[in-house]
């Protein structure tokens, strides 16, 4: 990215963001108390923001029957799809500031066809405890009420249409639970537990349009991963470059996930991934991926299988970014992963200044993000605050622009050295770190050995 690009960016924020985000707001605070104590004025502002939109009349038929006491699923999809498309519009705003200011071209988003197989009874099920959460509000949940969705959740996590909805709700029932008494909190996460809700109306509703994948064959060229890690979970996004045959380079993400248990920290997850060396190796020796009949989704997120994938020879991530990062196409946005919170562009940032947690280049300041950097690699702030160039990922939160680091050029010993976020995917590489993990123990070996025992038994 060149200073003036991420000088306009920087400088000129999209205008109305903060309109929006206060009318969603007041939906989440509606949601906070619950619509049975919601007072009649509490979601007139957000029922006006609609009146010049063709979502008029069911939000402002939705606010009106709300307030005066008939909560139906059919009002409470209204409002969770104004909701979503208010985050939408943000989203849409902030992405096409970003494409201009770094020339990006995005393809569009095509039309889905055929209904989605549905499990009507589940589906109901599910939106009965969303009402109910949405009528007691945060603040009165209880026990009683987080278990309610149990039965539910469990018959459709063996659903595989369901899955993706199953798995929402069972964090957000997780969450519920691991904060209770929710009465007590000082502080909500009103705008977190807005986004699970309403998103969860939405996956909650009978049919659906679906697009279906794209296979393709070609080369793929990795830039960088980000590492999500929770007591229970992990994944890891790749984000590459794929050239194919007579096409132009085309951004695109695969991820790979697996469970995990909280004592499970450090380089040790990298070997929950164990199934799959071919992306393992290629993410720690830099490696080109010739990838064949591989299904690549309309969103770009290519459906990962290491049978389908051959390591090729190396490729230098920084050079990659110089030379095909301009202009390859970014892929379209499913629509309802049209949130801010979703916005994750790869960028090259060269020649900057690492000062205070931030980056400068020609007098424009963007803040650095080093709090998501992940404990499996070696990249560390001080290697950050030592570097000179940096792959990363632009988003956008709390307000404004920040830089996540994926893969740094740094200053070790007076030479330059790249340092990624995946060097250690077959194992850390630092004396020290693997001494650490010796005297540690292999925790992942020791649980393996374990449940083989209980499964014997």
């Amino acid at each position: 990215m060149l200073p003036t690009q991420l000088g306009a960016l920087v400088a000129d924020p999209a205008p109305g963001v903060p309109e929006a985000l206060d009318v969603a707001g007041s939906l989440d605070h509606a949601l906070a108390d619950g619509l049975a104590r919601m007072s009649p004025a509490a979601l007139a502002g957000f029922a006006d923001a609609f009146c010049g939109s063709p979502l008029r009349d069911r939000v402002a038929e939705a606010v009106d029957k709300i307030a005066a006491g008939s909560v139906s699923d059919e009002h409470l999809l209204a409002l969770a799809g104004a909701r979503s498309a208010l985050f939408g519009a943000v989203h849409d705003a902030l992405l096409g500031q970003a494409d201009a200011a770094l020339g990006r071209t995005r393809q569009a988003w095509p039309g889905g066809s055929g209904e989605a197989a549905s499990a009507g009874n589940l589906l109901a099920g599910s939106r009965s405890w969303l009402r109910e959460l949405a009528i007691t509000g945060w603040r009165g949940v209880d026990h009683d009420l987080v278990t309610a969705a149990g039965q539910v959740i469990e018959a459709s996590l063996a659903q595989p249409r369901l899955r993706r909805l199953a798995t929402l709700l069972d964090g957000l029932a997780a969450e519920l639970r691991a904060c209770s008494p929710i009465a007590t909190m000082d502080r909500l996460p009103v705008r977190r537990w807005g986004d699970l809700w309403s998103r969860a109306m939405l996956l909650a509703q009978d049919g659906g349009r679906t697009v279906p994948a794209e296979p393709v064959t070609g080369r793929l060229l990795l830039l960088g991963a980000d590492v999500h890690e929770h007591a229970t979970a992990v994944q890891v996004q790749i984000h590459g470059i794929l050239e194919t045959p007579g096409g132009a380079p085309r951004l695109v993400r695969t991820s790979v996930a697996a469970p995990k248990v909280d004592t499970i920290v450090g380089p040790a997850v990298w070997r929950l991934f164990a199934g799959h060396p071919v992306l393992l190796g290629a993410l720690a020796e830099r490696l080109t991926l010739d990838v064949t009949d591989m299904p690549l989704l309309a969103g770009g997120d290519l459906v990962w299988s290491d049978a389908q994938a051959k390591a090729g020879p190396p490729a230098d991530p920084f050079a990659t970014a110089r030379v095909l990062l301009a202009d390859a196409v970014a892929p379209a946005v499913p629509p309802l992963e049209r949130h801010p919170a979703r916005i994750g562009e790869p960028v090259l940032v060269e020649g900057y200044t690492a000062v205070d947690g931030a980056f400068t280049l020609a007098d424009q300041t963007i803040v650095v993000d080093t709090g998501r950097l992940p404990a499996c690699g070696p990249l560390t702030p001080q290697l950050v605050a030592a570097s000179h160039a940096c792959i990363g990922l632009l988003r956008w939160d709390d307000g404004g622009w920040s830089l996540q680091p994926l893969a740094v050029l740094t200053m070790v010993k007076r030479q330059p050295v790249p340092v990624h976020t995946t060097d250690w995917a077959l194992g850390p590489t630092d004396p020290k770190v693997v001494k650490a993990a010796a005297a540690a123990g292999d925790a992942v070996a020791v649980l393996r050995e374990r449940a083989g025992r209980l499964l014997r038994k």
